[in-house]
């Protein structure tokens, strides 16, 4: 009984955090709809308009990089990890839904992990 409390007590918690974060993310969509409507149409206003829009690329990819360094730094923490066990982790963080399941693990070489791990980390700094 108690086990199923627990289980259903994470559930729970899991669903507020992702309803907590929906809930930000409308709350920021409302704050820019309501600026862009208060706005209006002037000449004066669209040059608001056009810095307001560099700002939200500018946090775009601000957001972004942070993403990238997320990414580096599970790459050059998990030497130890093989790629999937990576990729998992980074599934787990919100990256893509594939490779969630960390049973499909292939067994590679130290080295050759280490390899592949070095040659993504470049392509990921090139980017």
């Amino acid at each position: 009984e108690r086990e199923n409390w627990n289980r259903e007590k994470l559930s729970l918690q899991k669903s507020l955090k992702q309803a907590e974060a929906e809930l930000l993310k409308l709350r920021a969509e409302l704050r820019s709809e309501a600026f862009l409507r208060e706005l209006g149409s002037d000449p004066e206003n669209a040059v608001l308009r056009r810095i307001y829009g560099k700002y939200l690329r500018a946090e775009s990819f601000r957001k972004a990089l942070i993403y990238q360094k997320k990414y580096l730094l599970l790459l050059l923490g998990g030497f130890q990890e093989c790629e999937e066990a990576t990729l998992a982790l980074i599934a787990r963080m919100g990256g893509q839904s594939s490779y969630t399941d960390l049973r499909i693990i292939t067994r590679h070489s130290k080295g050759f992990t280490r390899f592949r791990s070095a040659v993504r980390v470049s392509i990921a700094i090139s980017r």
